[in-house]
């Protein structure tokens, strides 16, 4: 590597949870700064625009649709900073948060190169915001979970039946797939009646939603055509997200709660 003189670097930026007035003004320097950007599916085309300047390629990943093999972006990555480039890795809601940032982070580290990260606003606390829902509340929500829906080999989590059993609101990304296993796993732990919604794009004006329950959720998201990307969140705390007329706060669905 003593042949690359003029190394560039690599700075993985969270671009936030969709809406692209969320971006962090870091982020938006950062953009504006760069040579090359490679961006993932869940990234605005809004916020490509603090990097006209830039190189944009495409690396986006979806399920059963990926642009790249993840050890490809991984070279990508590093082979244009060591031409000299100023890298932007730009991931929907926080690189750290299910971005596969470490995977990034360590091909830049084997080859010495600089690595910075621009912290976004994350899609558990963009969306849930968004939809007037407190992950906590003094003397009510003590402690809330994030967990992903399925892991690496394409089972879903055992931390899922460890969040299941606790007082906590759950926040569940990747869980539309297995929707039904985990539904299943809460069902062990909670009455039929234990509230849950799905977000779907939760920041963005085509965002839509359900709010029901346990024995109900499942034919809802049928019913209403919910579909990736979307969280799950379980607990009393998604309650806090209706009106005082049982209506959710959404744009584009109206739904009540289905008691």
């Amino acid at each position: 590597m003593n042949n690359y003189r003029n190394k560039g670097n690599i700075t993985l930026v969270g671009a936030g949870p969709g809406d692209p007035d969320l971006i962090t003004l870091k982020a938006a320097k950062a953009l504006n700064r760069a040579d090359i950007v490679f961006y993932d599916a869940l990234v605005n085309p809004l916020i490509l625009e603090h990097a006209r300047q830039a190189n944009q390629i495409f690396v986006g990943k979806r399920k059963g649709l990926h642009r790249f093999p993840q050890g490809r972006i991984n070279e990508m990555i590093v082979e244009a900073a060591l031409e000299g480039q100023r890298v932007v890795r730009l991931k929907g809601g926080d690189a750290m948060v299910f971005g596969r940032a470490m995977e990034e982070l360590s091909s830049a580290r084997a080859l010495e190169l600089e690595v910075n990260i621009v912290a976004g606003i994350s899609a558990y606390s963009g969306i849930v915001a968004e939809q007037q829902i407190p992950l906590t509340k003094r003397c009510t929500y003590e402690s809330f979970w994030v967990c992903t829906g399925y892991t690496c080999d394409g089972d879903i989590s055992k931390d899922i039946h460890l969040a299941a059993q606790s007082s906590a609101t759950v926040v569940v990304y990747m869980g539309m797939t297995h929707i039904a296993r985990i539904v299943a796993a809460f069902r062990q732990h909670k009455p039929a009646d234990y509230p849950v919604g799905i977000y779907q794009e939760g920041t963005l004006d085509s965002a839509r939603h359900v709010v029901g329950k346990l024995d109900n959720i499942i034919d809802l998201k049928k019913q209403y055509a919910i579909r990736n990307p979307a969280i799950l969140v379980f607990g009393p705390a998604v309650l806090e997200g209706l009106d005082p007329a049982g209506l959710a706060k959404e744009r584009n669905l109206s739904a009540a709660y289905h008691s």
